[in-house]
């Protein structure tokens, strides 16, 4: 990053606002580091966003350990033409948090994006007198509650934004998975990637391609990358509309050893049809 753009600091789009996990994900990444934040409504205009502001950069969910892929997202990445140079994987811990003057006896509604209310379901039971309300998202709700003063309203999201938005915190840890994480992804345009990741430290891929609607496609295409000792960590189809029966794979790798890695895709690349690399970057750290 330049002086320039430490000066300003650095302009990060996500979903959602302020205190979501969007927002935790992207100064665990950025850690240290002065962040002006596009919070957007939706996925779509995180994309757009970045496609108005080349230098920006953006943190995308893609996966979680217990609800599985985004696929919306593998598409508006693919079709995008963004990079992908690195990714963080943090674990999802909500807390319920209400107006400081309420107490849990003052507690008769919570509120919260639907998510976040099915993976704090057994902490709902167990509170089966509370009306459950479905928002948009976390941080939001405490926002909400915050701004229109609900006294009675409780908001579910990460314990941070009890700080920001001037909120009690009634409990922490009441997700009932304790090992539920989400990995996103960072992206950028192709122009501005190499500012951003070190090619030294690059250990990880994530791949898209077709193959040809052949017996034994797939299976070429994993002995090769088991010939060259690349760890295929992620496989994901998603088909392909307009031709029936077919699939793209969006696959991420592993590897230890940068030549090898490119020798591996040298040998699939004819085996497969419209091949892209969606991003080579560093393998994420795990946050709690």
């Amino acid at each position: 990053m330049n002086q320039t753009q430490a000066e300003a600091g650095r302009t990060v789009a996500i979903q959602g606002i302020k205190g979501s996990f969007h927002d935790i994900a992207a100064h665990h990444f950025f850690e240290g580091e002065s962040l002006r934040l596009v919070e957007c409504d939706s996925f779509e205009d995180v994309f757009t966003s970045l496609k108005k502001d080349p230098s920006m950069v953006a943190l995308v969910a893609i996966e979680n350990t217990i609800a599985g892929s985004l696929l919306h997202n593998y598409e508006l990445l693919r079709e995008s033409g963004m990079t992908v140079v690195g990714e963080h994987k943090l674990r999802i811990s909500h807390s319920i948090m209400c107006l400081p003057d309420d107490n849990w006896a003052d507690v008769t509604e919570v509120n919260s994006h639907p998510v976040a209310l099915m993976q704090c379901r057994s902490f709902l039971s167990a509170h089966h007198g509370l009306k459950i309300v479905e928002v948009d998202d976390t941080a939001g709700a405490a926002r909400h509650i915050r701004e229109r003063n609900l006294h009675g309203h409780a908001a579910i999201c990460h314990k941070d934004a009890a700080k920001i938005y001037g909120m009690k915190i009634l409990e922490e840890g009441i997700e009932t998975n304790k090992h539920n994480f989400t990995r996103f992804l960072v992206i950028t345009s192709p122009e501005n990637a190499d500012t951003l990741r070190q090619r030294e430290q690059t250990d990880k891929s994530s791949l898209v391609f077709s193959l040809p609607h052949e017996e034994g496609s797939l299976s070429a295409i994993l002995s090769v990358l088991s010939f060259y000792k690349i760890n295929l960590t992620k496989i994901q189809s998603l088909p392909i509309i307009g031709r029936e029966w077919e699939y793209l794979f969006y696959i991420d790798l592993k590897f230890s050893n940068y030549a090898r890695y490119c020798q591996a895709l040298n040998a699939i690349r004819p085996l497969t049809r419209e091949m892209r690399i969606l991003g080579e970057y560093r393998d994420g750290k795990q946050t709690i």
